[in-house]
């Protein structure tokens, strides 16, 4: 008998592998995405303890508080780099700061229309997410 050399790959031995494939890609992307998620929310905890330590680093350096409309220009030294964005929420990836001019000891107030990334209260040095504390986005409380 003279059989011939096979070059390729049957039907059946592709649809094994595409069938192992899928349900490889059908375990793993649920934790990928959980991952990417996760990590968004730590970098943006990590850049409100950064920018939170900068600015009680002004305040040691001033005497005062970085005031109204002057937080991302004051921070740029201390941060030796541009002003973060948050990478979460209706918020992410906007940079600007929402400043809370009430004179209360209180923490700040975020903006209820979230056009901007933080919230900061000139008056404590008080800085958080500009996401509504009544809301139910990630990070709220922070």
């Amino acid at each position: 008998m003279n059989r011939k050399k096979r070059n390729a790959f049957t039907l059946i031995e592709m649809v094994i592998v595409i069938l192992i494939l899928g349900v490889i890609a059908a375990v793993a992307a649920p934790r990928m995405f959980t991952t990417a998620e996760q990590a968004e929310i730590n970098t943006t905890r990590q850049q409100l303890a950064v920018m939170r330590n900068a600015i009680e680093m002004y305040r040691a350096q001033t005497g005062s508080y970085p005031g109204d409309g002057e937080l991302a220009t004051a921070m740029e030294e201390m941060l030796n780099g541009p002003f973060p964005a948050p990478s979460i929420g209706s918020v992410d990836g906007l940079s600007g700061v929402y400043y809370d001019t009430t004179s209360t000891a209180e923490p700040v107030v975020p903006a209820p229309d979230s056009t901007n990334g933080w919230a900061y209260k000139p008056h404590n040095g008080s800085l958080r997410l500009n996401l509504d504390p009544n809301g139910s986005e990630v990070g709220h409380d922070w």
